[in-house]
């Protein structure tokens, strides 16, 4: 199972106060959605986790779509850190 908590730690500590950030947000979400793959690497039959995984990254999409419009420089430092790919624009 992986552990992120280099990037959960990160983006604590810069954004104690500002956990409402698209940042910490973002940051938060591709936490959660490494250890959902690697639970479906075990149980690939659990659908509730597969929805589950989905719709966070859709949350996440669309965080990181807003903020590419938004600030295109604080958007290519996020996934660089976060080690993401870019999202796909239509």
């Amino acid at each position: 199972m992986l552990k992120d908590s280099f990037y959960a730690d990160f983006f604590w500590k810069e954004n104690e106060e500002n956990r409402g950030s698209v940042e910490f947000q973002v940051s938060s979400f591709t936490t959660k959605i490494r250890k959902l793959t690697s639970h479906l690497e075990l149980h690939k039959k659990d659908s509730s986790s597969q929805r589950g995984l989905r719709k966070i990254l859709g949350k996440r999409q669309r965080l990181l779509a807003y903020l590419s419009k938004k600030n295109r420089e604080r958007y290519k430092k996020l996934i660089g850190e976060l080690n993401i790919r870019e999202i796909k624009t239509r």
